[in-house]
């Protein structure tokens, strides 16, 4: 199965519940998840669609530790069985975070990702 086909199913899916998907599109800001997952009650999360068995690229996983640490909901899809259990997982209420200290580490995704988010990640 192709990964353009895991995301259409995905839309379908996310649209049938209500909710938006749009593709996400950042100039200047690469490796970004491919869409942003928007549904009924004010919640979202970023989904990394790939073709199954793959996995994403440093910068990807890079993007998906900072959206994380930020407190929003990130997902790598690659198989459609995984889509029920991603809407699912976005439509529950978010942990509370008690104590955040410092972004997560950066190490070997480049300079480019330290300067974006205002210094280096250790």
């Amino acid at each position: 199965m192709r990964e353009k086909t895991i995301e259409q199913k995905l839309v379908q899916s996310v649209k049938a519940r209500g909710g938006l998907c749009p593709k996400l599109v950042c100039p200047g800001m690469a490796g970004m998840p491919d869409r942003l997952v928007l549904l009924p009650g004010g919640k979202m999360g970023f989904v990394e669609v790939k073709a199954p068995g793959e996995k994403p690229r440093p910068l990807q996983v890079a993007r998906h530790r900072i959206l994380s640490w930020l407190g929003f909901k990130v997902f790598v899809l690659d198989d459609p069985e995984e889509i029920e259990g991603i809407i699912e997982d976005i439509r529950s209420p978010a942990p509370s975070v008690t104590a955040v200290t410092a972004p997560p580490s950066n190490r070997g995704a480049g300079n480019k990702v330290e300067a974006e988010i205002g210094g280096k990640i250790t």
